[in-house]
C-alpha cells in the first residue's frame, strides 16, 4: 500500500506497513486504485495535484465529506484525464468496522471499483443517477449527526457548570428509552474532540449543499461553528490520540 501526503504521516504510516512516496505523480504510478481521503476543503485541489497523472487504467475515488456540487467538479478533474471516478460516501464511524464500514458509490467507475474490491468483503453499494447522490445521502445524515455531537456538548457545557448533569441524562433516558444518554455524551464529545475540524469543514459542505436548494442552512452552520469551536479551544492537544475517555475529562480540563 502506498500513500502520499503533504504532512509528515511516517509514523502512521510505518505502523500500518504504508510506503510513503514523495509526490502525487509516484502515487499514480504506484497504484491503480488511489483513495482520496483529506479535510472537505482540501478535496478539490488533491484532485487537481494528481489528475494530470491519472491513466485509464486507474480508478479515483474520492471518500472526503464534501457537497454535491463539490463532487461533481471533482468528477470533472478526474475525467478529463480518462480514469474512473468513483464518489463514495462513508455513512457509518469507521472504527469499529474498519475497511467494511458501509459505503455509498456514484460515478462511472462505480460498479468495477465494487468488483476490484470484493474479494475484500468491503460493503459497497452502488447507487444510479449522477454523480452527488451518495453525496447527497451523506450530507443529510450529518445535519442529524453532528447536530447531534453539537447539542450534546452545549448540552453538557452547560450542565457542568451547574452540577446538573445525572438529573439532564435521567431526564433525557425517561423521555427517549433504550438510549443510554450518559454513554452516548461520552462517545459524542469524544469525536467532537478528535474530529472537530474535520466535522467543521463537513458542516460547511452540508451548508453550501443546502443554500444551492434554497434552504437557509440555520442548524448546519451552528453545528459546524460549535464544532470547529472545540478546535479553537485545542482540546484535541489535551488528549492522546484516543481522546477522553468521556465527557467529564473534557470539562474538567476546559476548567482547568
Amino acid at each position: 500500500m502506498f500513500a502520499f501526503d503533504i504532512r509528515p504521516v511516517e509514523d502512521r504510516a510505518e505502523a500500518s506497513g504504508t510506503i510513503v512516496l514523495e509526490s502525487p505523480s509516484a502515487l499514480a504510478g504506484s497504484s491503480d486504485v488511489l483513495i482520496s481521503a483529506v479535510t472537505a476543503n482540501s478535496a478539490l485541489d488533491a484532485a487537481k495535484s494528481i489528475g494530470p497523472f491519472l491513466k485509464g487504467h486507474h480508478f479515483y475515488v474520492d471518500i472526503n465529506s464534501v457537497s454535491p456540487a463539490l463532487k461533481q467538479e471533482i468528477e470533472a478533474v478526474i475525467r478529463i484525464s480518462g480514469a474512473a471516478f468513483v464518489e463514495a460516501a462513508v455513512m457509518a464511524p469507521v472504527p469499529p468496522y474498519g475497511h467494511r464500514v458501509p459505503m455509498l458509490l456514484g460515478g462511472n467507475g462505480a460498479d468495477g471499483f465494487m468488483e476490484t474490491m470484493a474479494p475484500f468483503g468491503m460493503r459497497l453499494e452502488v447507487l444510479q443517477g449522477r454523480v452527488g447522490t451518495a453525496a447527497a445521502v451523506k450530507m443529510c445524515r450529518s445535519i442529524v449527526v453532528k447536530g447531534l455531537e453539537a447539542l450534546m456538548l452545549e448540552c453538557v457545557l452547560a450542565a457542568g457548570h451547574f452540577d446538573a448533569e445525572d438529573r439532564v441524562f435521567a431526564s433525557l433516558n425517561e423521555s427517549f428509552p433504550g438510549i443510554d444518554w450518559k454513554k452516548l455524551a461520552d462517545y459524542m464529545i469524544s469525536r467532537v474532540v478528535l474530529h472537530g475540524e474535520r466535522r467543521a469543514h463537513e458542516m460547511d459542505e452540508v451548508a453550501e449543499t443546502l443554500r444551492a436548494i434554497g434552504i437557509d442552512p440555520i442548524m448546519a452552520e451552528a453545528t459546524a461553528r460549535r464544532q470547529a469551536w472545540s478546535v479553537e479551544m485545542n482540546l484535541k492537544s489535551r488528549f492522546g490520540t484516543e481522546g477522553p475517555a468521556g465527557y467529564r475529562e473534557v470539562l474538567d480540563a476546559i476548567n482547568k
